[in-house]
């Protein structure tokens, strides 16, 4: 029986399996994958996935969670520290940003495939989305109420933030692009001046 190829020795053959699993369903779509193509890239039979994991459908519960939860855990984080509404924002930008930089492919998938879990999981995503945008909402709030931010609709500057946010899949493609770091510089200088008050 082959074995799993262990390119990396700090990942489990489990977190390989999810790591070539997320390129795919980020290349292919979710649907249009299939266990035996996940085998393929990982060097296995196809059966010998399923001593490491159930289905695809566990592969993609747990990327869309695994992804969601360390947000939730970076919200948790900065909702606590001291410091402006402001800054907490920009605090967030910079980790879905770097997010995306760093980890694309199974942020990406988190972001645009999670509508194919199954139930319960479907239900319980789409209310943890709501929820984590309620509370980047509400320190936009906040910083309105304490006159850090200029008077906007919070929801609306969530939304517009987290698209622009999730454009970095054309920055992925791009032949000419700038450095990481200039593009999360760049993005935070955009999306943080919108929202300052004048004065």
């Amino acid at each position: 029986m082959a074995r799993i190829k262990m390119a990396n020795n700090n990942l489990s053959r489990k977190d390989i399996i999810i790591d070539k699993a997320a390129s795919l369903f980020k290349e292919k779509g979710f649907k249009a994958t299939s266990m035996r193509e996940i085998a393929d890239v990982v060097g296995v039979e196809a059966a010998s996935l399923y001593n490491h994991i159930k289905s695809k459908n566990e592969l993609l519960n747990i990327i869309c969670f695994e992804v969601a939860n360390r947000y939730v855990q970076q919200m948790d984080e900065i909702e606590n520290m001291k410091m402006s509404s402001l800054q907490k924002v920009e605090l967030l930008l910079r980790y879905h940003i770097n997010g995306m930089i760093q980890h694309f492919d199974e942020v990406y998938v988190s972001d645009r495939e999670w509508k194919h879990l199954d139930a319960p999981f479907l239900n319980n995503m789409q209310n943890q989305r709501r929820t984590y945008r309620k509370r980047f909402a509400a320190i936009i709030d906040e910083g309105i109420k304490k006159k850090e931010i200029k008077k906007i609709d919070a929801p609306t500057a969530v939304l517009i933030m987290l698209h622009a946010i999730s454009g970095i899949e054309s920055w992925h493609r791009s032949t000419k692009k700038i450095s990481g770091k200039e593009l999360q510089e760049n993005m935070v200088a955009i999306l943080i001046d919108g929202l300052k008050k004048s004065k």
